[in-house]
């Protein structure tokens, strides 16, 4: 946080009329984080969220909530946040909402039960949401080609890093080439579906599988693009059974059948998200989130490669280790990626505080990216799922 509690206290006092603050508690966010937030309570009882922006790029990413608030508000059988009030800053505009009712969940923690079927189903009304509410609201829109080659993009960016092992950036080049994965039809995508913007309420405090979704958190991210892009956060880390009740749910209540490749779509979102962290880190000049996110690509390409032996060996195929008897696979790409440089030569990208932010990740990509760099909005977890 670079802003005290008590100056955003006294900004959320500007922004809305007859708040008269008592209390205020800042909220840590997460390193390289894209905003400041406190949750400041008035004279009247009433709870409120300030949340300021700590960059150009994400004041412009707020606007998106004001705008899109009102155009969902009486569409969505889901609480998200009501902006009452806005006030200038620096980095753009600082904006003010009641606090929603609720805890945020833990994904790897959550259980096979009501909950992980109520979870689909939320996810599942977002998706069914019209399209023409987002195009109103200036969200962005990309369209299957369009998201596959923006996700190229990033790959070229993290391949210039020096960061990204080979094997992985070859393994994820090869899937975004994969053109038959690519089909699908663009929908409403909340764009940071991850634990700690879904708030639950549990009327059983014993029943840890039988909460009820309340409302969603954190639309900063929303566009119309890949419905796979929500499932990240899920597939990395709910259970194989509770992951399983979620896309049931999600298929039952979708208004078209989702396609048979948005898994697979999932769990590249998944590993390509340690580098977008990366690409954001770089982008913040925050050293040690880089040298975090390096870190982890490289324990996720150590892991990779056990799995990848792992099913060869199952499957009864030679291991990627057996030299000469791994034909290359015809990729189905109709315009081939230009070949990733020589691990060898490319320097790895010192972050420093003059990085221009044109060389950072784009906003939009910053979203199925990190989705895990802003700032958690509701009660911390207790241990529990909710």
């Amino acid at each position: 946080m670079t802003r005290s509690p008590l100056f955003l206290a006294a900004l959320a006092s500007a922004a809305v009329p007859g708040l008269d603050p008592v209390s205020v508690e800042g909220v840590r966010t997460r390193a390289a984080g894209s905003f400041d937030l406190a949750f400041v309570t008035d004279q009247q009882d009433r709870r409120w969220v300030i949340k300021a922006p700590l960059t150009q790029a994400s004041g412009a990413e707020l606007e998106a909530v004001v705008a899109l608030g009102p155009l969902l508000g009486r569409r969505l059988d889901l609480a998200m946040p009501m902006v009452r009030g806005q006030v200038p800053v620096q980095e753009g505009r600082a904006i003010v909402y009641l606090r929603l009712p609720g805890r945020p969940l833990d994904f790897a923690a959550l259980p096979p039960g009501d909950l992980a079927s109520g979870i689909g189903r939320a996810l599942a009304h977002v998706h069914n949401l019209d399209l023409a509410l987002f195009e109103e609201a200036g969200r962005p829109v990309y369209d299957a080609d369009a998201h596959r080659r923006r996700q190229l993009s990033e790959l070229d960016r993290a391949a210039a890093t020096g960061h990204v092992p080979a094997n992985l950036l070859t393994r994820w080049e090869q899937r975004l080439e994969d053109i038959s994965l690519w089909r699908f039809a663009p929908t409403a995508v909340h764009g940071s579906f991850v634990g700690e913007h879904v708030l639950v309420s549990f009327q059983d405090e014993d029943r840890a599988d039988a909460g009820e979704v309340r409302g969603v958190l954190g639309w900063e991210q929303s566009r119309i693009g890949d419905p796979a892009d929500d499932f990240a956060d899920l597939v990395g880390s709910a259970a194989p059974e509770s992951l399983d009740l979620v896309l049931s749910a999600y298929a039952q209540s979708r208004v078209e059948r989702p396609d048979g490749n948005l898994l697979a779509r999932a769990r590249l979102a998944a590993e390509m998200a340690p580098m977008r962290v990366l690409l954001h880190a770089l982008a913040s000049a925050a050293r040690d989130l880089v040298e975090d996110a390096a870190a982890s690509l490289r324990a996720l390409d150590e892991r990779v490669l056990v799995e990848d032996e792992l099913r060869a060996v199952e499957a009864g195929a030679p291991t990627p280790a057996e030299p000469g008897l791994h034909p290359e696979p015809d990729w189905d790409a109709t315009q081939p990626h230009q070949p990733f440089p020589d691990p060898s030569v490319t320097q790895s990208i010192d972050p420093t505080p003059s990085t221009s932010p044109a060389d950072g990740p784009d906003v939009d990509a910053e979203g199925s990216a990190d989705q895990r760099t802003g700032a958690v909005e509701a009660e911390p977890n207790d241990g529990r799922v909710g």
